[in-house]
């Protein structure tokens, strides 16, 4: 048995080891319509949103969704355009932390991201080659919090639930994967991830 208490760290990347800058924009079109909690629950349970993830809309067909479902006050040109480097950056100290785990630990990315902001990951952030198996939504066709894209992500990597700790910035998708046995945490940004590792002592 592995003398560690995981063998995978699983990470979203939105709002945990990347910074993201769209909510007070999407409130601000939405004329304030929304706390910042029910923008999340409503972008989470949103058929074009998840749509869109999957790999299964264009851009321009999901920023015309995008503007009508919530009633931006905005064109769907402009959402594009900025919606594009909604993920600014990665997290300082992002790549130094990943590096460290990985000499005791597999470390994968499970994350609902689509293709355009994908590309912005690997060409210009450079994150994807940190991990040894990455699960974009984009690509598996499988979104969180849906069961099916924590399964997936599970059988790909040979890891039972139980030796896997998962970190996301949404609590929906936490809950998902303590339903299925996973140790998870909802954290915001780095400073939220490197609090978990330090009280499981992984760091």
């Amino acid at each position: 048995m592995s003398a560690q208490p995981f063998d995978v760290i699983l990470f979203d990347l939105g709002g945990v080891l990347i910074e993201l800058t769209g909510v007070p924009r999407m409130i601000a079109w939405t004329r304030g319509r929304f706390t910042e909690e029910q923008l999340w629950d409503r972008w989470l349970s949103s058929p074009a949103v998840r749509k869109f993830e999957r790999g299964r809309s264009t851009p321009e067909q999901f920023g015309g969704a995008m503007v009508a479902e919530f009633g931006l006050a905005v064109s769907i040109e402009t959402f594009l355009d900025e919606f594009l480097y909604w993920p600014s950056r990665t997290y300082p100290g992002t790549q130094a932390l990943l590096r460290k785990l990985a000499n005791t630990h597999t470390l994968a990315s499970l994350s609902n991201i689509s293709e355009m902001h994908w590309k912005r990951i690997c060409n210009e952030m450079d994150l994807a080659p940190y991990f040894s198996s990455n699960f974009p939504s984009f690509k598996t066709g499988y979104v969180k919090p849906d069961r099916d894209a924590f399964i997936n992500a599970l059988d790909a990597l040979e890891c039972r639930p139980e030796r896997a700790m998962f970190m996301d910035d949404n609590a929906a998708n936490v809950e998902t994967a303590r339903t299925l046995g996973m140790t998870a945490f909802t954290v915001a940004g780095l400073t939220g991830v490197e609090a978990v590792l330090k009280r499981a002592r992984l760091l």
